[in-house]
């Protein structure tokens, strides 16, 4: 009999509870990975994604491969049937346990115990997150602010380290594992890196060279500062133990300190892991609805003319129009300009937020659900975010705080950079640049009106 290791979004052989769980305790041990084209296009899986995860799985094949264990792809019919052919699986190769990942989404739960009720010897293990689930306000309800959550994350992970597997022995000799797979359209993520070498390296140079710097250069789109692990985190190819683990060994103590720059990298990650338990904890969310329940009330007017020119980089702002600029040619956007141009579809276009969130979803490399639904709720005021709704971002200002020399607006809209720093963030009119098709101005009181009405 032999063990099956069920891969998710978790894409490695090192730091793997499941595989070292598998290889520990049985003397055969086999890979599989099962994919939808179908449900690629139904959870909006962007091209650039789609090619990310070939190279991924090619990657854990081979890496698979080198200890000696076969490594399959499953042609899923529908992630629903998905149960039934797992038990397929594991029938022809004589399988007795089968080892996977907890994850923690409304639909991959269902699924999950789908196949424990057809008997499937599933076992599952926590990875996903550096905080478990349990690790709530004292009175055991879960946490609905971050800042709270974050100080007793901290105090949590200050008290419980948690500890990075090593990859385990060879289970026999190297195997040659191949795959043919459809994944749908596609397109080239060359300059995302999948290799283990490489994506450590990655984690390794950030924390030892930038992470101290982190807090006060994240915010500019212009420096290349920040760590571009979103898309490698998404896909599993690095834990978030191996992330504080090696910020911890090249920062040290600074880790628990939200001023310096390693604390505030650890706060984004425990962000990623604040909107994991938001979408466990409150699956609304999940399903298409607001957090704050009366948001959905608002009725968005969902202009589709003012749609389209936000979506295509032509909306008379210049940070704005970059940032979708960025997200068009490259599959990746920065952070500060995610939050810019979602603040500007919802409170400057008057565009539901779930329009945006979908957008997003279908481009970049680095999507993520539970991430993606909670940063739209957080920039349309809809979520658990304690700010009220009349924070408003104003483009304008905002471009000249994060890019005051223009550097990054040249980069991605070269038809102004022969204007001056001062005049490239409120160009004057151009034959081959649109004027501003909003005035923010006048648009942040009707966000105000909207949000009021709806409170009312």
């Amino acid at each position: 009999m032999a063990a099956l290791v069920w891969f998710r979004n978790d894409l490695r052989s090192l730091d793997h509870p499941a595989l070292s769980a598998a290889c520990a305790e049985h003397k055969t041990v086999r890979g599989v990975y099962l994919l939808c084209p179908q449900q690629l296009n139904e959870h909006l899986i962007a091209p650039i994604r789609r090619h990310f995860l070939r190279r991924a799985l090619d990657e854990l094949g081979q890496q698979l491969g080198e200890l000696g264990i076969a490594f399959d792809i499953i042609d899923a019919e529908h992630f629903q049937y998905s149960a039934g052919q797992l038990a397929d699986y594991c029938q022809a190769h004589n399988i007795d346990a089968v080892y996977a990942h907890r994850e923690l989404l409304v639909d991959e739960i269902k699924r999950d115990d789908a196949c424990l009720s057809q008997g499937i010897p599933l076992q599952l293990i926590d990875d996903s997150l550096l905080n478990p689930l349990r690790v709530t306000k004292p009175n055991g309800e879960p946490y609905k602010v971050f800042t709270p959550f974050s100080r007793r994350s901290r105090d949590y992970l200050m008290a419980n380290f948690p500890r990075c597997l090593r990859r385990p022995a060879a289970q026999g000799p190297a195997i040659n594992n191949r795959h043919c797979a459809v994944f749908g359209e596609e397109r080239a993520s060359d300059d995302w890196p999948v290799s283990q070498t490489a994506v450590l390296e990655q984690l390794r140079s950030f924390c030892a060279e930038r992470a101290a710097d982190y807090q006060a250069s994240r915010d500019f789109p212009d420096l290349d500062n920040t760590s571009r692990l979103s898309a490698t985190l998404a896909l599993g190819l690095l834990s978030a133990r191996q992330c504080l683990a090696r910020l911890q060994q090249e920062c040290g103590d600074a880790i628990w300190d939200t001023k310096t720059g390693a604390g505030t990298w650890l706060n984004e990650l425990l962000w990623r892991e604040f909107y994991r338990h938001i979408a466990y904890h409150f699956p609304q969310v999940v399903k298409g609805r607001a957090y704050q329940a009366y948001t959905d009330q608002i009725p968005w007017p969902n202009d589709q003319r003012l749609f389209d020119a936000w979506r295509e980089g032509r909306t008379g702002y210049p940070i704005v129009d970059a940032g979708m600029r960025q997200l068009r040619d490259t599959g990746w956007m920065h952070n500060r300009l995610r939050m810019i141009t979602a603040s500007f579809l919802c409170k400057d276009l008057h565009i539901d937020w779930r329009w945006g969130e979908r957008h997003f979803m279908e481009n970049l490399i680095d999507a993520d659900f539970a991430a993606n639904n909670g940063g739209w709720q957080w920039a349309a005021s809809t979520g658990t975010d304690a700010a009220p709704y009349f924070r408003i971002f104003n483009p304008t200002t905002q471009g000249q705080r994060f890019d005051a020399k223009g550097h990054f607006i040249r980069r991605y809209i070269p038809e102004l950079a022969h204007l001056s720093d001062k005049a490239i963030h409120q160009p004057p009119t151009q034959a081959n640049y649109p004027a501003p098709i909003v005035d923010h101005g006048i648009m942040r009181h009707i966000t105000l009106a909207l949000f009021q009405d709806a409170r009312d």
